[in-house]
């Protein structure tokens, strides 16, 4: 055997062994039981592109890593890496993350089995190994994890049948079982939507079950039931008179009792909050697994009748309250505006796919409320606001973010789009990235907000041409002029949002000062050229700054907003070049592409042209801000 097959192998017998003997995060001797963990996973799976390259089995901490998000309390609660071209098996080590709270693998070339010890994860609400090629059959340990809101393994090679254990999950919101080789009969899961199809051995069998139609299963859905149903529906001819006179007279009584029950139900309709199930019927009474439906009543209480004292922010999506719940929960709630542009039913799937983007540095969603004339999002209390408002205070004549939170605010920042780019299925551009929607948690850590609200709202555009939704001074020039939006609109806005950081001034007022032409990127790259970077500096850091990192954050900066998309990087490499990885390279690369352009011309027209001078403009400022903070 070669050495390094060897160590490889004597390290994961190593690494195995202290995962079925941990029990609890850390050892008297300091290991973290989840660096190992993730440690024995990483060495079980064929990595091309080097995704898990800084997963360290040295760290004493994986909350930094790639793909790893972690906790308030520092525990590691979502492993992510859908489409990352990953192959091998997933190692049983995974048991040992007992704090996961979402798992999602979907679109790798994983195979093996499942292993029994995803049912430790009694935390795990979000497990997806969908579009992978696992075989064997779905481990009845599944069973045990009660907070299990979303489950997803179709497209593999599973095979066997579905364990009955499943029907004990109450909270589930989705199953999806399709394009596997299940087999035998199905017990009774609780889900609102539970996919079947493509399991000929279930669809084709002689229960005549037919999965053709349609991928949604009625929750009462059994092939006992069917089966009992048609052995049932065959009655005896001598009881055949007395049934039909019996179900005469109870048939009057019935009609008569529905007929005024009607009456009173459209009298109270109303004023009825209208909830959907996935069929589009109206049912109030509907589980969501995490996602909470508040009432209008409870959300008016909240916020002590929309109040504009309570108000936190405006902008283009709606207003945003400041609310206090019954059990004392701090709350903010979005008030949607143009609430007939979307139904209820549209709205709530739209809503469920938001929820299931869970990371560290994104706003989580709490819950809802749809009634006939409201829409509203209710999220977790930002005690410290926004970036665009901290970057306005001052704590003892000193600025709120000094300069090592601001590199971690634009770190974390980029971690969340990172994650809504590259790690969601399907993915989600913002499209309105700025400082007024990064919200900063307790610990001044970044929160992206407003994710997946413009593909809510404008939900009857397509996918890429919508109605531009942005700030002026934000906006990509592709963007503004043509609507098309992509991920690279997205970076771009990081760019300017990287500028504000470190200017400390809101793009949007820039041009109002006397001694400043132009939008803030011309301004930052005029002072680039002339080496009067010192000039760019929030005055109120007073030299307490890192200069190196000032210049490396100016230079992505500008990397994220070149002119054209295709030269824009993607915001994984914008991760790395943070973190100080590629930097170099890339903007040296750039330049070589630039430096033809500058000899032939000095006067070379501006980059964006699609902004006239702010000083010249005749443009309302306030005016233009297309969307507003979270």
């Amino acid at each position: 055997m070669p050495a390094r097959s060897l160590f490889r192998a004597s390290c994961l017998v190593l690494i195995v062994c202290l995962c079925s003997s941990s029990s609890a995060t850390l050892t008297p001797s300091g290991i973290n039981y989840e660096v190992v963990a993730l440690m024995a996973i990483k060495m079980e799976l064929n990595d091309p592109y080097n995704v898990l390259e800084n997963w360290d089995v040295n760290s004493v901490d994986p909350c930094s890593w790639r793909m790893v998000t972690c906790s308030a309390d520092g525990h590691v609660s979502a492993l992510g890496l859908p489409s990352q071209s990953l192959s091998g098996i997933l190692s049983p080590c995974i048991g040992n993350l007992t704090n996961l709270q979402s798992v999602m693998l979907q679109n790798n070339a994983l195979s093996g089995s499942l292993p029994p010890e995803l049912g430790k994860l009694e935390r795990l609400q979000t497990l997806d190994l969908s579009n992978n090629q696992f075989h064997g059959t779905i481990p009845s340990s599944l069973g045990g994890l009660n907070n299990l809101n979303y489950l997803r393994l179709n497209n593999n090679n599973l095979s066997g049948p579905c364990p009955d254990s499943l029907s004990n999950i109450r909270g589930l919101t989705l199953v999806d079982l399709s394009h596997n080789n299940l087999s035998g009969s199905l017990p009774k899961i609780s889900a609102r939507t539970f996919n079947i199809i493509g399991n000929p051995l279930i669809c084709g069998s002689d229960l005549d079950i037919n999965c053709s139609s349609g991928s949604v299963v009625p929750l009462s859905y059994r092939p006992e039931d069917l089966k009992n149903r048609s052995q049932l529906g065959v009655g005896g001819t001598r009881s055949r008179p007395i049934a039909v006179v019996f179900g005469a007279g109870v048939g009057f009584v019935t009609l008569l009792v529905i007929v005024v029950g009607l009456l009173l139900w459209r009298r109270r309709r109303h004023n009825q909050l209208i909830f959907y199930d996935v069929n589009g019927r109206y049912d109030p009474e509907i589980c969501l697994g995490h996602l909470k439906l508040y009432s209008f009543k409870e959300l008016r209480a909240a916020t002590s009748n929309f109040n504009s004292k309570n108000i936190l922010g405006k902008g283009g999506y709606g207003i945003v309250y400041k609310g206090c719940l019954r059990d004392g929960t701090v709350v903010a709630v979005k008030r949607l505006r143009d609430y007939n542009s979307i139904g209820g039913l549209q709205f709530q799937t739209e809503v469920e796919m938001i929820s299931l983007a869970v990371h560290r540095h994104l706003l989580r969603l709490c819950g809802f409320c749809t009634t006939e004339n409201e829409r509203l999002l209710v999220y977790p209390y930002m005690p410290n606001g926004s970036v665009a408002s901290q970057l306005r205070e001052n704590v003892r004549g000193r600025p709120a973010l000094d300069w090592s939170r601001r590199k971690r605010i634009a770190l974390g920042t980029a971690r969340g789009l990172l994650y809504l780019h590259e790690q969601c299925d399907p993915k989600i551009i913002h499209r309105d990235v700025k400082a007024a929607n990064i919200l900063l948690d307790e610990e001044f850590d970044a929160v992206v907000g407003d994710f997946g609200l413009a593909k809510l709202l404008d939900h009857q555009e397509s996918h890429v041409t919508t109605a531009v939704r942005g700030t002026v001074g934000h906006i990509a020039p592709e963007y503004l002029s043509t609507g098309q939006s992509s991920e690279k609109t997205d970076v771009f806005g990081f760019g300017i949002l990287l500028l504000e950081l470190v200017t400390g001034q809101k793009a949007l007022d820039f041009g109002r000062l006397a001694n400043q032409k132009g939008v803030m990127l011309d301004w930052v790259k005029k002072l680039h050229q002339e080496n009067k970077l010192y000039m760019v500096v929030d005055k109120g850091l007073r030299n307490n700054y890192d200069r190196v990192e000032h210049k490396e954050m100016v230079q992505v900066a500008f990397l994220c907003t070149q002119f054209h998309p295709s030269q824009r990087p993607k915001m994984s490499e914008v991760v790395r070049m943070l973190e100080g990885d590629g930097l170099a390279e890339k903007w040296e690369a750039t330049q070589r592409l630039d430096m033809p352009e500058s000899q032939s011309s000095k006067e070379q027209k501006p980059t964006h042209q699609y902004v006239d001078s702010m000083e010249d403009s005749s443009m309302v400022l306030e005016a233009i801000e297309l969307s507003g903070p979270r």
